[in-house]
């Protein structure tokens, strides 16, 4: 039975966040799965080991901690293949209000294998 979206997303919210923080949004969510794997947000990220139906929410979840985290370039690696992958993320970066540009990434970090994000910068707050 496939897991409700929230469940899925917290999920990824803990495999996509950053060592030592604290991924629930208030006290009354549930912890983190204990069996989660917490990597670091680096300007990268390998879609390799997800579920192509699980693609647009990774993508999403990815950027919005990737913004929080002030990465402003990010690349998303989808692979080659027959180019449906590509499709998906750069609609899913296209749709995401925090994404100001995508592009395939250049020869030398991907071509079309993997795709190139511009992240806005965050609002300063005074």
């Amino acid at each position: 039975m496939p897991l409700p979206l929230i469940e899925t997303l917290r999920r990824i919210a803990a495999i996509l966040a950053p060592k030592g923080r604290n991924v629930r949004e208030t006290a009354d969510d549930p912890p983190p799965d204990e069996d989660a794997v917490v990597l670091p947000i680096e300007d990268q990220i390998d879609l390799h080991p997800f579920a192509p139906r699980d693609i647009p929410s990774v993508v999403e979840e990815y950027v919005w901690q990737c913004h929080e985290e002030g990465l402003r370039e990010v690349r998303i690696i989808h692979g080659r293949g027959k180019g449906v992958q590509r499709r998906i993320v750069q609609s899913a970066l296209a749709k995401n209000p925090l994404v100001e540009s995508c592009h395939d990434a250049p020869a030398e970090r991907g071509g079309w294998g993997a795709t190139v994000a511009v992240i806005r910068a965050k609002e300063r707050r005074e």
